[in-house]
């Protein structure tokens, strides 16, 4: 229990950080501009990355990184307020470092896994996307199906491809807005299959034929991937689930034989 100095001492400090924060003596934000050389060293690496991967090249690195710092500190600063009884040791610090770590680290592991599992949609659905395209390309030019493909293409491609149609009709016949797809969805082989993509556009009528055969054996070996993941991973949610049933199944057996060697006991 919080004993009532502490109490005093937490109601206090909340309002002195509130008027502080009010008449503009004391901001958060500008704490952490201020200290920005210091905090920078914080930021991990891939951070960017996978930031540009989530909200487009666009979004403002240095705000976003300044945002998981203020909301860290704020939260650090109330468990501090809240528990200050506790930080009379070494042990009530270290845990304070770590409530500041688990909230800093949280969003860069959600941007993270939103990476992770966004890859993973899109290489489970670009085989048949790209199947449904060489179907079209066989009564089409490659920028006419492309065009005609955003209709029936997977929701998450639809915006690439919009943009990609658009640099071609716009006059670059060069290979540039086929790699600049293939880097918004960097998956398994894109790159490849957007390199065999702008050649087939490429090529004359009377290889058509040869490169379209080409596409389509990689096509098919794209999707016998996919169909294996997918297998692959019914095949672990399985196994968890059965492991999940063993465990509990398990402890009930230890807990009821507990419960009779207990009664046994009880009984003599």
């Amino acid at each position: 229990m919080i004993s009532g100095v502490y109490v005093e001492i937490l109601v206090l400090a909340i309002i002195i950080i509130m008027v502080m924060q009010y008449i503009g003596g004391f901001s958060m934000n500008k704490f952490v501009d201020d200290n920005a050389v210091y905090f920078q060293k914080l930021k991990e690496d891939d951070f960017e990355f996978y930031a540009k991967a989530k909200y487009g090249d666009a979004v403002d690195i240095d705000k976003l990184f300044n945002a998981r710092l203020k909301n860290a500190l704020i939260t650090t600063l109330m468990v501090a307020l809240l528990f200050i009884s506790y930080l009379q040791n070494a042990a009530g610090i270290l845990v304070l470092f770590g409530v500041f770590f688990f909230m800093f680290k949280q969003s860069y592991m959600s941007l993270k896994s939103y990476y992770k599992s966004h890859l993973h949609l899109i290489d489970t659905q670009l085989p048949y996307y790209l199947k449904n395209l060489e179907i079209l390309i066989q009564h089409y030019t490659v920028p006419v199906a492309l065009g005609k493909s955003i209709g029936d293409a997977p929701e998450i491609f639809k915006e690439g491809l919009k943009e990609m149609i658009e640099k071609i009709n716009a006059g670059d016949s060069t290979i540039q807005p086929y790699m600049d797809f293939a880097k918004d969805f960097p998956v398994r082989d894109s790159m490849r299959m957007m390199r065999l993509l702008y050649r087939l556009g490429l090529g004359k009528q009377e290889r058509k034929q040869e490169q379209l055969l080409t596409f389509s054996r990689n096509v098919s070996s794209l999707q016998q991937k996919a169909r294996e993941s997918r297998y692959k991973e019914r095949l672990d949610k399985m196994e968890a689930k059965t492991m999940r049933m063993l465990v509990c199944t398990g402890v009930g057996v230890m807990a009821l034989l507990l419960l009779s060697i207990l009664q046994t006991f009880s009984t003599m």
